[in-house]
């Protein structure tokens, strides 16, 4: 149950947002010459609004789930300060 919580909850690091913004970059546009190519060929707008389409949902499917790979770079964050210290 917990790592559905985890997994719902969906905390990348600001490295996985990185990788993850690439990814998606070149692969929306690798899917719309390649819908576009295939559409171009067989003449049919519907195909290319398909392809894209699917093309769109996998890109879904590998980005939006926080996966392990986009969170290796874990951040550390620094311990909170007592409210009465103060700083010089």
């Amino acid at each position: 149950m917990e790592s559905f919580s985890q997994l719902a909850e969906g905390k990348i690091d600001f490295e996985g947002q990185r990788l993850a913004e690439q990814v998606s970059r070149i692969y929306l546009i690798a899917a719309t010459a390649i819908s576009f190519i295939i559409g171009f060929a067989l003449q049919s707008l519907q195909t290319t609004f398909i392809l894209y389409g699917v093309s769109v949902v996998i890109l879904a499917l590998i980005v939006v789930p926080p996966w392990p790979m986009f969170n290796r770079h874990a951040v550390t964050w620094l311990l909170p300060t007592p409210a009465g210290s103060k700083k010089s």
